[in-house]
């Protein structure tokens, strides 16, 4: 698995209202493509667009767009989160 754990900060928070984006950690060796292929097999939402960055603790983080504004708080909710 691909996906490790989503990861909720403030700063994510802001952009999960404003931008409707969502942040997970990834593992290190994942592309961008098996992220989106992930996502969109396991939560059935179609992915527009995924940013990948490393974090200061060496971690991979990817920031998720959908296509349906609404798709980042339903995945949310569906992990407990929102």
């Amino acid at each position: 698995m691909v996906l490790e754990y989503p990861f909720v900060t403030e700063k994510a928070t802001m952009m999960l209202e404003n931008e409707s984006k969502l942040q997970f950690i990834v593992r290190n060796s994942a592309s961008k493509q098996d992220i989106k292929r992930e996502l969109e097999k396991v939560f059935g939402k179609e992915v527009t667009q995924v940013r990948t960055m490393m974090t200061m603790k060496g971690r991979k983080k990817a920031i998720v767009s959908f296509a349906d504004e609404k798709a980042a708080e339903e995945i949310l909710s569906r992990l407990g989160i929102m």
